[in-house]
């Protein structure tokens, strides 16, 4: 992934909105800012997770799977709750279960259909990254006050909801009542 190092200063965006009248200076820059922290968060948090040798897809598999009353869960799930491809879930499966991570369960009256299970050893890998995850992560929001944090919820909210603006086809505004 490409990671913009550089965030653009008042004058490299006030000079952008001279050409591009659309921009809202103030929006690019705060949007930039959220991406570049984003980006920074991600890097961490596989830095943290590689230490214990997974990487961000892997662990989220683990955690799936750790949320489910017997750590069971289908191969479609997974891939749908963690937003990949159901081939992407295959891919990540197999490495995991090569570790021994989790285990595929075939149902005995169709061999098409199969399970996912946590295993006992990639609960012991969970309970080796958890508390490690769980400290730094503690520490990163430390400057972050719960009032704050609640603010922060309702603006990614707000910003979540804005997200289909850069999916959806056509020029925007388009189709728009006047």
């Amino acid at each position: 992934m490409l990671q913009l190092k550089d965030l653009p200063t008042a004058a490299v965006l006030d000079k952008f909105s001279h050409r591009y009248p659309q921009a809202d200076i103030s929006a690019v820059s705060s949007f930039l800012h959220l991406l570049r922290v984003a980006s920074d968060l991600s890097l961490a948090l596989d830095t943290c997770l590689s230490r214990h040798g997974l990487l961000q897809g892997r662990w989220w598999v683990l955690i799936l799977l750790m949320r489910e009353e017997q750590c069971v869960s289908l191969p479609s799930v997974l891939a749908e709750k963690a937003g990949v491809s159901r081939a992407t879930m295959t891919g990540l499966l197999d490495g995991l279960e090569r570790d021994g991570l989790v285990e595929r369960i075939y149902d005995k009256n169709d061999r098409r259909r199969v399970s996912i299970r946590l295993t006992e050893l990639g609960q012991q890998r969970l309970d080796q990254v958890m508390p490690d995850y769980y400290t730094r992560l503690r520490q990163c929001m430390a400057g972050v006050s719960e009032a704050e944090r609640d603010v922060l919820h309702g603006i990614l909210d707000k910003l979540g909801a804005g997200v289909p603006a850069f999916i959806q086809t056509g020029q925007p505004g388009e189709g728009e009542a006047g």
